[in-house]
């Protein structure tokens, strides 16, 4: 039977556990099994503290926590508040059992932040609750992991690291080890997405031989949830020129210059992209009368997204409908709750997502954007100051009692937008006209790569230190003959610790890198073979082109490959879904992935 040799080497394990460090320091050690903890109320067995790293670059951040539900042991009581544990074959909960239950791990990182590992039990985990997963028969692993401050590739590092000292336990554990799936949100969307691509990449294998992490196990997981992805950071300033350009105003010349021509980068890296639409169509971009290059197949699939993301909203919306902005920074709406009712995020802190570094949930922002002709500052989600653009984006409140009034209301600055009663569809008269409308720009110049090197994501790209460096090759070159030319080019030439360049650290936290055959990295991991990637349209954190682009190219990598996409409309950064709980959805998703 499976488990007979598990056992057997749990007992090895388990009467070795105060030496199983190897004497070289390189093997991180097992779990000792007489080390359990119980909460009753939950039926939930769990240990903290565990280390995933032999040699942790910070032990602040480097351990991990593993919660199981009751049903999936046989325990022991030891008197003194622990338990030993072994798997009960014969467990069940929710429609799993003790060899089929699925490992969850979050990754609660907003703006690539450092992940604190849970010191003692808490049924907060932040997306949901660990209770939550519990009930439903899933196992947590819920890891903690160091920051953009370490620089990249740290914290994919860590959680890789994690996943891999989890299967080198399995031996002990309960569950399916190749039922591994990751979730997370903004920066934690991006590393949800990273881990999900990067699967057995080697070139994280130095980063993790640092760490001593161990080499023996796959970090491959099945099944990647990104809600509104701050990730594709090679292109992500060019795509948010190229998308939201159009919505910028009072810039100078320079800064005119280096929009335009991101904007025409963008298009050129699109033209060499290789993407196709789901009927194989290839999707490029064609030089237009109007705007840098709004034109061509790939133009028409985003301008669909838009139109499509509407027509749900309306399908799924009973009207008389009030508008609220609960939905955080640029939302209009929370999903529908089940009683048809328009309610806020099922989501942690109620729509906020917490600083799990300090345990704090800081608010997304104003929900519905300054007031037209206003420039409002306003400290974003990761703690980077931002100025949202002078043109603001129109603002919805109050109660719609017919979808067509909603439409007319879209409509009260200039029509850009008709609805077909009779259909149901929805046709936008262009791209620009609907970021004019309803997704500003919210970021400066450039959005990720800031000039002075002061934006979190240059900062991701440092050395270390919690200084920015540059990152971006791109405005590199359009920045030539100016002051920031000499900057530029010492960042792209500078190496870590362990002789890389900025250029591989960025492959590695590229999701596209792995999963396009444009990029060298094609073929060269194991990515996910299950995607759930979901989206705020009105976000002006990033451009629609990050989760299409994402989408596209995961769904195209295999043809085992499944990938659920959604763009939500009137929804902003944040656990956006179309109807529901962000949390229930995930479970259910997850349930369908493993039948």
């Amino acid at each position: 039977m499976r488990r007979l040799l598990a056992w057997m080497i749990a007992l090895a394990l388990m009467a070795s556990c105060a030496s199983c460090f190897a004497e070289d320091g390189s093997v991180p050690a097992g779990i000792d099994m007489s080390k359990w903890q119980y909460e009753a109320e939950d039926d939930v067995y769990w240990q903290v503290g565990l280390s995933y790293a032999a040699t942790p670059a910070d032990s602040r951040y480097e351990t991990m926590g593993i919660f199981v539900p009751g049903a999936y042991f046989n325990a022991t009581d030891n008197g003194d508040g622990t338990w030993t544990c072994s798997v009960n074959e014969s467990g069940a909960a929710g429609q799993y059992t003790a060899l089929t239950a699925p490992w969850i791990l979050p990754v609660n990182t907003p703006g690539y932040s450092a992940m604190a590992a849970p010191t003692g039990y808490s049924s907060s985990m932040g997306y949901g609750s660990v209770s939550d997963y519990i009930g439903e028969g899933m196992i947590v692993l819920f890891a903690g992991a160091r920051g953009r401050d370490a620089g990249a590739p740290a914290g994919v590092t860590d959680f890789k690291a994690a996943i891999r000292y989890a299967r080198y336990n399995k031996a002990l554990l309960p569950g399916d080890p190749d039922s591994i799936f990751t979730l997370g949100m903004s920066g934690g969307g991006a590393q949800s997405a990273l881990i999900g691509a990067s699967g057995d990449s080697a070139l994280y294998t130095p980063y993790l031989e640092a760490i001593g992490a161990v080499m023996t196990e796959s970090d491959a997981v099945k099944g990647s949830m990104c809600w509104c992805p701050i990730t594709n950071l090679d292109i992500a300033d060019e795509a948010y020129e190229w998308n939201m350009g159009n919505t910028r105003s009072g810039l100078t010349e320079q800064e005119q210059a280096y929009s335009d021509g991101m904007a025409l980068a963008f298009a050129d890296y699109i033209n060499g992209l290789g993407l196709k639409d789901e009927n194989g169509a290839a999707l490029v971009l064609a030089e237009s009368e109007e705007g840098i290059w709004q034109s061509g197949t790939y133009y028409d699939y985003v301008k669909n997204v838009i139109e499509t993301s509407l027509e749900h909203f309306l399908s799924d919306t009973e009207f008389p409908y009030t508008a609220s902005s609960s939905g955080g920074r640029g939302g209009m709406r929370g999903p529908r709750n089940g009683d048809g009712t328009q309610g806020g995020f099922a989501g942690p802190g109620n729509g906020k997502m917490p600083d799990f570094a300090n345990g704090e949930a800081p608010d997304f922002g104003n929900g519905g954007g300054p007031e037209a002709g206003q420039g409002t500052a306003y400290e974003d989600m990761d703690g980077i100051a931002r100025t949202e653009s002078a043109s603001a984006a129109l603002s919805l409140s109050g109660t719609y009692e017919t979808r067509q009034d909603y439409i007319d209301a879209l409509n009260a600055n200039g029509e850009w937008v008709a609805w077909d009663e009779s259909t149901g569809e929805v046709t936008v008269t262009s791209v620009a006209a609907f970021t004019q409308a309803l997704k500003n720009a919210s970021k400066g110049i450039a959005a990720f790569d800031q000039l002075d090197a002061g934006q979190g994501e240059n900062v991701l790209f440092g050395y270390g230190d919690g200084s920015g460096a540059h990152f971006d090759a791109i405005l590199g070159g359009l920045a030539q003959g100016s002051e920031y030319e000499a900057a530029f080019a010492e960042d792209l030439a500078k190496r870590d610790a362990l002789g890389n360049t900025v250029d591989v650290r960025l492959n590695m936290y590229n999701p596209m890198y792995y999963l396009s055959p444009a990029y060298e990295g094609y073929q060269t991991a194991r990515p996910a073979a299950y995607w759930r990637i979901r989206t705020g349209i009105t976000q002006g954190d990033t451009a629609m082109c990050t989760e299409i682009d994402l989408a596209l190219a995961a769904d195209a990598y295999s043809e085992e490959t499944q990938v659920d996409f959604e763009t939500v409309w009137g929804q902003g950064h944040t656990m956006a879904e179309r109807t529901g709980s962000s949390t229930a959805n995930f479970i259910a998703w997850v349930q369908e992935c493993t039948k």
